[in-house]
């Protein structure tokens, strides 16, 4: 299994930068056609259809109807998914690899960073299209699986197989292993996109901008401390929060927030 594997990357040294990164995965205009949906207060974010690199179909994962419903037909039960980032047991395994692992490797993402993992939602017969957070991972391992892995790279605790194990890949192709789990309710607090604006425009903590947000430098990119036009297209965002406390309170929260723990306080 992958941990025990040779190319496993080393654990972060002592006084390291401390990071978050907000990826963008799950259902889509570009991507699945449609918003994830929100189901009896519940977010789901359905994983994007492939026709490679994947055994794992919808109903596999018990979202047949769903993805069925939302598609209008045009995905059912059986169409294959990428599925990833995958969540089981508290524990999440999340592959990534060509010009976003290199975007990751570049910013020195490590062993303690925190993937915060967002997508395009709506409620159910609603219109209301936006951006929202809807799991995480902590960061134990990072395995170097190569362009050719095989199955005994798949992570441990993880019953269907791993998509980024199946098939060839980019050389640096990764798996980023640790605590994972996704959001039990569509808390306000998880919410990104202003209610009433655009998907792209971000309600977000005042601190994100002075630490900065990677492929968002331009000025032109926040209206104020507490609004970000986001990008249209783009996987991971990070910022490194290094020695900042508001920074890391606000992270805690949000994790206690996907965990179920309500926010004590409006973001």
């Amino acid at each position: 299994m992958c941990d025990q594997h040779e190319d496993e990357i080393p654990s972060r040294k002592r006084g390291a930068s401390m990071k978050i990164i907000f990826s963008r995965k799950g259902f889509d205009s570009g991507a699945g056609g449609f918003p994830s949906p929100i189901f009896n207060g519940v977010p789901i974010s359905l994983p994007i259809p492939t026709q490679r690199r994947s055994v794992t179909t919808y109903d596999h994962l018990g979202l047949g109807e769903i993805v069925h419903g939302v598609t209008k037909g045009r995905l059912t039960g059986g169409s294959l998914c990428h599925h990833d980032p995958m969540f089981e047991a508290g524990r999440c395994a999340f592959g990534q690899t060509g010009a976003a692992q290199a975007h990751l490797q570049n910013n020195g993402v490590s062993v303690g960073d925190v993937f915060i993992f967002f997508g395009l939602f709506s409620e159910s017969g609603r219109s209301d299209r936006h951006h929202r957070i809807f799991g995480y991972l902590r960061v134990e391992k990072i395995f170097a699986i190569g362009a050719a892995p095989g199955e005994d790279m798949q992570p441990p605790g993880f019953t269907r197989p791993h998509p980024h194990i199946i098939g060839d890949w980019n050389a640096n192709n990764s798996l980023y292993v640790g605590v994972g789990r996704t959001a039990k309710h569509a808390s306000n607090g998880l919410r990104l996109s202003r209610a009433g604006d655009g998907v792209s425009r971000w309600r977000v903590p005042a601190w994100l901008r002075s630490t900065g947000l990677t492929y968002h430098r331009r000025p032109d990119r926040w209206d104020d401390d507490e609004t970000l036009n986001v990008v249209g297209r783009g996987q991971e965002f990070i910022t490194d929060i290094s020695g900042n406390s508001e920074a890391a309170a606000w992270l805690e929260e949000t994790i206690r927030d996907i965990d179920g723990e309500m926010r004590a306080s409006p973001r």
